[in-house]
């Protein structure tokens, strides 16, 4: 039952993670069947010191994600629900912890939405600082280059992402903290909030005097400070809400 918090709220900012795209065929990374869960060596290789210093690291990163179901992956019914709702009028600011880019694919403007982790849809390079489109990098990692070097400079190349060891771009962590304590409802969708500074958000949004309201399959660190925690599965619960605050149904 979706409780009074959606009384009212014309101001939401939306923290998702890797649970809103389970739906779409991406596997989470902390879950029973997850990334790490089913191989915990992978985590060496989501690791920026790791991925610098060692090109078995940098192989085992590029084929990873080379199978990757992301690159084929839909928006789900969570997603749209989310894209539903900023069209409704409400004014809606999505921070993701996701690289996949679904939030766009289903209609969320590129403005709205807060890559805080980055995306797997670009490729930089640590030398020059180049960014290309990563089917570039893919398809030559398919055809058996296992250490793609930037074609410009030399230096390696690496997925846009935010991996184990780098930080947020200030810029891009300031917005976030800035948005979360503005909104006057914050809702967490699918994250372990396991990860730091973006869980904290969480916090910033309640000392500002925002309502928190956690829909996720297992227990949080920050469940105690929400108004409420939902344990209904994301692509039911997530539609179900956003059809409350707008008074529209998705």
């Amino acid at each position: 039952m979706i409780g009074s918090w959606v009384d009212g709220v014309e101001r939401v900012a939306v923290l998702t993670g890797a649970g809103i795209s389970t739906d779409s065929g991406i596997p989470d990374y902390r879950g029973p069947s997850g990334v790490w869960t089913l191989d915990p060596g992978l985590v060496k290789a989501f690791t920026y010191e790791s991925f610098m210093a060692d090109a078995g690291v940098r192989a085992a990163f590029w084929q990873t994600y080379r199978e990757n179901p992301a690159w084929q992956a839909r928006p789900n019914a969570a997603h749209q629900a989310l894209a539903g709702l900023e069209r409704s009028g409400v004014a809606v600011r999505v921070l993701t912890q996701n690289i996949d880019g679904l939030h766009q694919s289903a209609g969320s403007s590129a403005r709205k939405v807060l890559e805080l982790h980055g995306t797997m849809r670009e490729v930089v390079c640590t030398g020059c600082g180049l960014r290309t489109p990563s089917e570039q990098t893919m398809a030559r990692v398919g055809a058996g280059d296992t250490d793609p070097r930037c074609l410009d400079c030399g230096a390696i190349l690496k997925l846009a992402v935010v991996l184990f060891g780098e930080h947020l771009d200030p810029a891009v962590a300031g917005l976030a903290e800035r948005i979360a304590a503005n909104a006057q409802l914050m809702l967490v969708v699918g994250s372990s909030l396991q990860v730091e500074p973006v869980a904290s958000l969480c916090a910033v949004a309640v000392n500002a005097g925002n309502r928190l309201v956690i829909v996720n399959r297992d227990p949080t660190s920050y469940d105690d400070i929400a108004l409420d925690v939902i344990r209904e599965p994301i692509g039911v619960s997530l539609p179900r809400i956003c059809a409350a605050i707008s008074g529209a149904d998705f």
